[in-house]
């Protein structure tokens, strides 16, 4: 077993106040949420046991006397867990509630973040927008500035905790009568009563209130990013600083193009005619009007790609492609000089109709077919 004395860094002579003042500081130090991490761990195990023994008269007479503690308060566990001096009540003096330990609590804190949601258009989504947005939440109350008091009134000391914002109580235990401390239960740890409140916030020291605010959205946004706002979320209490806004975007669906990654896709309606002889289109893009050249011979499905003509890149330079998939138009209505001119037509291709047929003979499909199957 360690030597507690050692382990709170103190001489066996110290006094119950010195040992107090090196516990707060080596637990403060060492409290896991501060120093995480096993070894911290232990040692916050070792210098809070040390405490339990060194802070009780009863139990540093025994240690001092024996070298030892008697009975069930050897370890970590018996001690804390039978004694009027429990283990929470040493995190309330050193870490806990408000008015414990370290003074009267602020009543001044910092506001709650918030969210919100944002819906923009694919095209500002592509090159970014400035965006104007209407945000309902807390902001400092107009009337008493923050304060939390009447105007013309102003906080007074607590009578109960003098200011301090904690009270002493007295816990019998089996080891005897143990002095504690805990929030003032008057003041609520404020160490100050707030007589005469702002009948605007109710002493709150903020109202619920809507806001404009302009913000800018970069290029490449999509569904699903959050853009965090520093201090642009709910004003805190009795002034306290504002949190933090964050603001998720949802893209609306476009009419005509469909975003993958920071690719566009759009699909390019040819007629029959056009895609066999080959033309040019003029295609609307986002980024004005581009023309596109049609081979002939363009088959249904064929893909044309526009560089540079997608999407910004979200975290670099550049932008993607836009990717132009065809769709060759059949005709589905021909009249009898239409459906003249395509028999014609495929006579001349060696394309043999019979009686609406298609010849299973010949140079035709199937015969060209048979031939590459017949080659395999």
């Amino acid at each position: 077993m360690s030597n507690h004395y050692d382990a709170l860094g103190v001489s066996q002579d110290a006094s119950t106040e010195e040992i107090k003042k090196a516990y707060r500081k080596l637990a403060r130090k060492l409290h896991p949420d501060v120093n995480p991490g096993p070894e911290a761990a232990e040692q916050f195990k070792q210098v809070s046991h040390a405490y339990e023994v060194l802070s009780d008269p009863q139990k540093r007479r025994v240690y001092d006397t024996t070298g030892n503690e008697n009975g069930n308060d050897t370890g970590f566990g018996g001690g804390f867990s039978g004694s009027g001096f429990a283990f929470q009540d040493i995190f309330e003096s050193f870490f806990g509630g408000a008015g414990a330990g370290g003074g009267p609590a602020s009543r001044t804190r910092r506001g709650q973040d918030a969210l919100i949601n944002v819906r923009i258009d694919l095209k500002d989504a592509v090159f970014g927008v400035n965006k104007k947005i209407e945000v309902d939440t807390a902001v400092v109350c107009p009337t008493c500035d923050g304060s939390c008091c009447r105007p013309g009134t102003s906080p007074r000391t607590c009578d109960i905790c003098g200011g301090s914002g904690q009270v002493q109580r007295a816990v019998r235990s089996i080891l005897g009568q143990v002095m504690t401390t805990a929030a003032c239960g008057s003041c609520q740890g404020f160490g100050t009563i707030i007589p005469d409140p702002c009948n605007e916030c109710n002493g709150e020291g903020r109202i619920r209130s809507r806001r404009s605010l302009t913000i800018k959205l970069p290029a490449g946004v999509g569904t699903g990013t959050r853009i965090q706002l520093a201090g642009q979320g709910e004003a805190g209490p009795a002034g306290g600083p504002q949190g933090d806004l964050y603001v998720e975007i949802r893209v609306n669906p476009d009419k005509n193009f469909i975003r993958e990654g920071d690719d566009l896709h759009v699909s390019l309606a040819v007629p029959m005619t056009a895609a066999a002889l080959g033309t040019d289109v003029t295609l609307d893009t986002f980024d004005g009007e581009r023309e596109l050249s049609i081979k002939p011979g363009t088959q249904a499905g064929e893909t044309l790609t526009l560089r540079g003509l997608g999407v910004t890149h979200l975290r670099g330079y550049g932008r993607g492609d836009l990717q132009v998939h065809v769709h060759v138009e059949t005709p589905s209505k021909l009249d009898s000089e239409q459906e003249d001119l395509l028999r014609r037509l495929a006579q001349a291709r060696g394309e043999e109709y019979t009686e609406g047929k298609l010849a299973s003979s010949g140079t035709g499909v199937f015969a060209r077919l048979r031939d590459r199957l017949g080659n395999l």
